[in-house]
C-alpha cells in the first residue's frame, strides 16, 4: 500500500467479484480491526464459521504445540493421535451409533463424502441400482459438483446443470409462509409424506439416501420445520432402506444451541456432515460421521474409494480438539441459547417496526429472516433493486457484518438475512448488534422507500 496516498495495488487474486474489500490487521472476540483502523462486529461468524470466536488463546497454543511436532502427515503412511483422538470425541458427541468419522477439509468435502459412502454401501450390499439421493428446494449443500447436486438453488446449479448430475428434490418445509387451515404438525407432516411422494415416483429401487439440514442454511435463512417432519421423516427412510443424511455443516458444533441441530428433535440419521464451527476459522476442517453398519461393508468389499489430502490432518484436528474443549470450557451450547433467544426477540421487535423484514425464525444463534415487499404473501422485492446487497453494504459501513443471499427458485425469488455472530457473544454486545441494525434498516427503508412504521 501507499502510505501517503492509502492506495492499494491492483490484486492478483481472483475474487468471485470485483468488489473490494479493506485488509484485515487482527481479530479478537466477535471483532476485527482493519489496517486503516476500523472495527467491525462479525455479526455472521464469517460465513457461519466462527463459533468460539477469534483470536483464542487456547487454540492457538494448541497448534503451536502441534506445529513443534508434526503439521502435516499423509493419511496413508501414518495414523496421529490428534486425529484419533478427535475422532473419539466428535463420536461421543453423535446420535446413536454413528461412531466412524472420516475428516475433510471443509462443508462440500463432507457432503461428497456422505454422497459417496452412502453409493458404496448400496453397492457393497447388493443393491447397485441405488443411487439417487433426493435433496429439498431451496436448499444449500457445498459448491463442488457433486454437492451442487443435491443443492436447490439455481442461482447457483442453472450454468453448470450440464455438468451436474441434478438428484431429485423436494420442497424445503416452509410452513412458516402457508396459508391454510392446517395446524403446523399438520403441514409438517405433509411436508414430510412428500419425500415418500418423490420415493415412489422415482422407484424406491432406485434411491439411496434423502439430505437435509435439519435447521436451514444459506438458501433458507435458518428455517425450522414443525416438530411432526422429523419423525415422519425417519419414519419413511425406514419404510423403505433409505439412509437419511443430516448436513450439520452449519448447524452442527453448537451453533443452535445444542451440539447438532437434530439433537432438538432427538434425531437419529444414518450419516452426518459436519464442517465451519469444529474448525472455527482456525484450521480447515469438516468431518463425516457413520455407523460401523455402513462402513464395514464398504471396507469389506475393499476400501472407500475417496479422500483427500488433507483428511485427518493433525494439525487441524488439534485445532479441532482444542475448539471442542473451548467450546465447554466457555458454555457455548447454553449461551448460543440465552442470547439466540434475546437477538431472535431482539429482530422480531424490528419486524413490527420495518413491516419488509418477514418469517422471523431460529434455534440458538443462528437466526433469520426474510426482506419482502408483502409480509403477509412473502412477495419478494425487485431483483433490480439489490435490496440485500444494499443491506449487507449499508451495514458493513456501520461496522456491522451481515450475511444474505437472494436465492432463486422456479419462478422466483427471494432475500434472506442470517444473523449468527459468534457463540461467544454477550447481552451487552447482541444490542450493540441490533441498534446497527436498526439504523441500517432505517437508512435502506429511506433509501428503497420502504414501510417503517411507527
Amino acid at each position: 500500500m501507499n502510505i501517503q496516498t492509502g492506495e492499494r495495488p491492483p490484486s492478483h487474486l481472483f475474487y468471485v467479484t470485483r468488489l473490494r474489500r479493506p485488509l484485515v490487521e487482527r481479530a479478537e472476540d466477535i471483532y476485527f480491526w482493519t489496517q486503516d483502523g476500523r472495527r467491525f462486529i462479525d455479526g455472521s461468524s464469517g460465513p457461519m464459521v466462527s463459533n468460539i470466536g477469534h483470536g483464542n488463546r487456547h487454540v492457538i497454543e494448541a497448534m503451536k504445540r502441534q506445529m513443534e511436532k508434526a503439521s502435516f502427515a499423509y493419511r496413508l503412511h501414518f495414523e496421529n493421535e490428534p486425529a484419533e483422538e478427535l475422532a473419539r470425541e466428535l463420536a461421543a458427541r453423535m446420535p446413536g451409533d454413528l461412531d466412524r468419522i472420516f475428516f475433510v477439509s471443509g462443508g462440500s468435502e463432507a457432503v461428497e463424502s456422505a454422497i459417496k459412502l452412502a453409493r458404496q454401501w448400496a453397492v457393497a450390499i447388493g443393491q447397485p441400482k441405488r443411487w439417487k439421493v433426493i435433496s429439498r428446494f431451496p436448499s444449500y449443500h457445498g459448491g463442488t459438483m457433486g454437492a451442487l447436486g443435491v443443492t436447490g438453488d439455481l442461482a447457483l446449479t442453472e450454468s453448470f446443470a450440464p455438468q451436474i448430475q441434478a438428484m431429485p428434490a423436494i420442497p424445503a418445509p416452509t410452513a412458516y409462509r402457508d396459508r391454510d387451515n392446517l395446524s403446523m404438525e399438520e403441514r409438517g407432516l405433509r411436508y414430510a409424506d412428500m419425500l415418500e411422494e418423490k420415493i415412489l415416483a422415482e422407484g424406491p429401487e432406485s434411491v439411496v439416501a434423502f439430505i437435509m439440514e435439519p435447521i436451514g442454511g444459506a438458501a433458507t435463512a435458518a428455517l425450522v420445520p414443525p416438530d411432526s417432519y422429523f419423525p415422519r421423516i425417519r419414519e419413511i427412510c425406514d419404510r423403505y432402506g433409505i439412509l437419511l443424511i443430516h448436513d450439520e455443516v452449519m448447524t452442527g458444533a453448537a451453533r443452535t444451541g445444542r451440539y447438532l441441530g437434530g439433537d432438538h428433535w432427538n434425531c437419529r440419521p444414518d450419516i452426518v456432515t459436519l464442517s465451519k464451527g469444529i474448525g472455527s476459522g482456525y484450521a480447515a476442517l469438516g468431518a463425516m460421521a457413520a455407523s460401523a453398519k455402513l462402513v464395514k461393508p464398504v471396507l469389506d468389499m475393499g476400501g472407500f474409494q475417496h479422500g483427500y489430502t488433507y483428511a485427518g490432518n493433525p494439525l487441524a484436528c488439534a485445532a479441532g480438539r482444542a475448539v471442542l474443549q473451548e467450546m465447554g470450557r466457555l458454555g457455548c451450547e447454553a449461551n448460543a441459547a440465552a442470547m439466540g433467544d434475546l437477538l431472535k426477540s431482539e429482530l422480531e421487535a424490528l419486524s413490527k417496526r420495518f413491516p419488509f423484514i418477514a418469517g422471523v425464525r431460529g434455534k440458538g444463534l443462528l437466526i433469520g429472516c426474510d426482506l419482502v415487499a408483502d409480509p403477509v404473501t412473502f412477495e419478494p422485492l425487485p431483483k433490480e433493486r439489490a435490496t440485500n446487497q444494499r443491506l449487507l453494504d449499508i451495514a458493513y459501513d456501520k461496522g456491522l457484518i451481515l450475511y444474505s443471499r437472494r436465492i432463486r427458485g422456479d419462478g422466483a425469488e427471494l432475500d434472506n438475512l442470517i444473523l449468527a455472530p459468534p457463540l461467544i457473544v454477550t447481552a451487552e454486545q447482541v444490542g450493540e448488534i441490533v441498534s446497527i441494525l436498526g439504523d441500517s434498516f432505517e437508512q435502506l427503508a429511506a433509501e428503497r422507500d420502504l414501510p417503517v412504521n411507527g
